[in-house]
């Protein structure tokens, strides 16, 4: 079970407790992992082992999700308020500016702890907020279907359907371009966190209309998408480049929305580059 830490963050009712669950394992450099909307903490695992080998991962469940409780009243799933959240919990673990990956909405939180200053670099897989209006409406849509998909499904239909490949294909076939390779499991984990995450329709909503249009000068950045993400289209990521020219634009070949599971290997090694660590990622760039 992750462990949990609570600190105090400002609002402007005074200052709210917030409790985050979160992994850590590893030694070395610290490194942030952040999942996406709807998921959870564990969407790393497949990554987090090999990335441990040399660094200190704190892998954390977003407020309103995985095992993290809702944020108090008071606080907003802004992406301003999330990410003063993050930068209580990097200072309550005492780990001060970590690097910084994330995945979708977690990609979009790396982006903004940076430029903010609060991450030494960040590695962003699909991240948010680099979508037309049109794109950001099929993507909320979509993802509402998921949600809706989860909460109707009894736990022993999930149950059943994980047990196959073509079920966990039903199942998160929007997340992975091979759903097929994720745990029965695993598939029941998340399912089950999509269903029952507090945050999710404020964080969705927070959502509308955002766009990241911000440069990071001096800082290491690293874009990577899934060439077959079918949730963020892979040509976001043309924009990411063109608002952040210095970063690192790299294409994840056969990798959907969340590439963490379709080649961990892959994903290790843009990591690790991204934050300082590893020599050439194998993947291609572009």
């Amino acid at each position: 079970m992750p462990d949990t830490v609570s600190f105090e963050v400002p609002s402007v009712g005074g200052p709210r407790t917030v409790t985050l669950a979160c992994e850590r394992r590893g030694a070395g450099e610290p490194l942030l992992l952040l999942h996406g909307i709807g998921h959870h903490l564990q969407a790393w695992d497949p990554v987090s082992r090999i990335l441990a080998a040399d660094r200190e991962v704190i892998a954390v469940d977003l407020p309103g999700f995985g095992a993290s409780p809702a944020l108090p009243q008071g606080l907003e799933y802004d992406l301003a308020t999330v990410t003063t959240v993050l930068g209580g919990l990097c200072e309550a673990l005492d780990v001060g500016r970590p690097h910084v990956a994330g995945n979708s909405l977690g990609g979009l939180l790396a982006l903004e702890m940076g430029r903010r200053r609060l991450a030494r670099t960040v590695t962003a897989l699909s991240p948010g907020g680099f979508w037309s209006p049109g794109e950001w409406r099929y993507a909320a849509s979509v993802l509402r279907v998921m949600r809706e998909g989860a909460s109707r499904l009894p736990l022993p239909v999930v149950r059943q359907l994980a047990r196959s490949a073509a079920g966990r294909a039903a199942l998160t076939g929007t997340f992975y371009a091979r759903p097929g390779r994720r745990a029965p499991e695993a598939v029941v984990a998340e399912t089950l966190a999509l269903k029952h995450a507090p945050g999710f329709e404020a964080t969705l909503r927070a959502g509308a209309g955002l766009t990241f249009t911000d440069d990071l000068p001096g800082l290491p950045v690293t874009v990577a998408w899934g060439d077959k993400d079918r949730l963020l289209l892979p040509r976001q990521g043309v924009r990411a480049k063109r608002i952040i020219p210095k970063a690192r634009l790299v294409r994840l070949r056969g990798c959907g929305h969340v590439p963490m599971n379709d080649d961990p290997a892959l994903v290790a090694r843009v990591v690790r580059d991204g934050s300082g660590s590893g020599s050439g990622s194998g993947a291609t760039e572009g």
